[in-house]
């Protein structure tokens, strides 16, 4: 997933209307047997990397299914989710295929948008993919996407950076905190860059004193239970001592110039992120990168699972060359394709066995750490119980309140949002 807005992207000069899937030029037909029309799908991916090669694999589709017409549209990943609710509460430019962020989709399905996949061409070897993906991808016992891509949570490191401060990836807080002082007072530079603005890098100190958001099987708030207070501290002294430097805005930009040009020497990020950190001058050998587990916290060493699906609009037009294609872009083929020139972990377990993920070092690194992750609440509110967090997230970091009172806000907030929970 990739966790948080990419400042950089950009949505594709195709305005909505042009992208609706309801004209009857569009419409898609199956009558005699061959699959066309046209198929509109909204890539969140990164502009720059991730898109070129998801653009790519899908104008292979259109190799193979030469009357289909796939309409490619990036939309800004931090700007999908609203923009696919009121295209599709309208009933008005919403694509027949969207890249849905793990959360996303018990959302959409909620409130109808989702077209159900369960006997339909898009679940090919539904068997074949890893159990953990798929958890996301159902809702009330239906299937309402597929997934595309898993993902979890490390530290980068710089290697020569480490090497000149002698130290080794840390294994806990407290060895952060102590790398960090060495590489200071060796080098100069900030140990690691924590993202102020984007509450889902939070996930791993909270998963790491034990937290959590909610506990949806008891329907219970648990953010502002103790162990959510330690989290929200614990991030606080991070900054307060100096082991991280951070930000309130424009934090994804900030954190990837910041460790891409040697002035930190780690940040917490994920596989999606590879491909733009290799673009930094301190990566041009890219063996300077290295990858280590999250650092454990009081309690626990925990990364939050993450990724993204493929789901159809229950609106289109074009249903059946909708299915045909998702099939495609989660084919064992297609996810090879993006583990071996985009590092990012397949979700299909006969995936890792193709060479393209074999010869990457970042899927063998994070296979395990995905096997791990803890698993977010697919529930439909999901996805919103991030604002509240971040909000008070933010505000912890930059001095504005205190980890007790934003434990409490953001509980409060949740108990508004999740009515009748405890």
């Amino acid at each position: 997933m990739r966790r948080g807005i990419t400042a950089t992207a950009l949505v594709a000069a195709l305005a909505l209307a042009a992208t609706a899937c309801g004209s009857d030029d569009e419409t898609g037909s199956k009558s005699s047997g061959e699959l066309s029309g046209t198929v509109t799908w909204w890539d969140t991916s990164s502009v720059g990397s991730e898109d070129k090669v998801f653009k790519k694999l899908a104008e292979g589709f259109e190799k193979k299914h030469p009357k289909v017409d796939v309409k490619y549209v990036n939309v800004p990943f931090g700007e999908a989710q609203n923009k696919f609710k009121n295209a599709a509460q309208a009933g008005d430019g919403a694509p027949d295929v969207i890249r849905s962020e793990v959360a996303w989709t018990p959302d959409f399905a909620n409130l109808g948008y989702l077209a159900p996949l369960d006997g339909t061409a898009a679940l090919k070897n539904q068997d074949d993919f890893l159990k953990q993906a798929v958890a996301s991808t159902e809702y009330e016992d239906k299937t309402y996407a597929v997934p595309q891509v898993i993902d979890s949570m490390g530290v980068f490191y710089n290697k020569k950076m480490f090497k000149e401060a002698g130290v080794e990836a840390p294994a806990d807080l407290d060895d952060l905190k102590a790398v960090a002082k060495k590489i200071k007072d060796k080098t100069g530079k900030t140990g690691l860059y924590l993202r102020g603005d984007d509450p889902y890098y939070f996930l791993s100190f909270l998963y790491g004193e034990g937290g959590d958001m909610v506990d949806a099987g008891s329907k219970s708030v648990t953010i502002d239970k103790p162990e959510g207070v330690k989290a929200f501290k614990a991030v606080k002294e991070l900054v307060d001592d100096g082991t991280a430097k951070t930000d309130a805005s424009d934090g994804w930009e900030n954190m990837m110039q910041a460790f891409k040009n040697g002035d930190v020497a780690m940040m917490i990020n994920g596989p999606w992120a590879v491909a733009d950190t290799l673009t930094g001058s301190e990566f041009t050998d890219k063996d300077n990168l290295g990858v280590a587990p999250v650092p454990a916290g009081s309690a626990a060493q925990g990364a939050p699972q993450g990724g993204h699906n493929l789901a159809v609009y229950a609106g289109s037009k074009n249903l059946d060359a909708s299915y045909a294609f998702v099939e495609y872009m989660t084919s064992v083929d297609s996810q090879a394709t993006a583990a071996g020139e985009l590092n990012l972990l397949p979700t299909r377990t006969s995936a890792y066995a193709k060479k393209e993920a074999v010869d990457s070092e970042i899927v063998g690194f994070f296979k395990p750490v995905v096997e791990t992750a803890v698993e977010r609440p697919w529930i439909p509110e999901g996805g919103s119980l991030f604002e509240p967090l971040r909000i008070e997230y933010t505000k912890v970091l930059t001095g504005q309140t205190t980890p007790e009172k934003a434990a409490k806000a953001t509980g409060d907030s949740y108990r508004k949002l999740l009515e009748g929970w405890k």
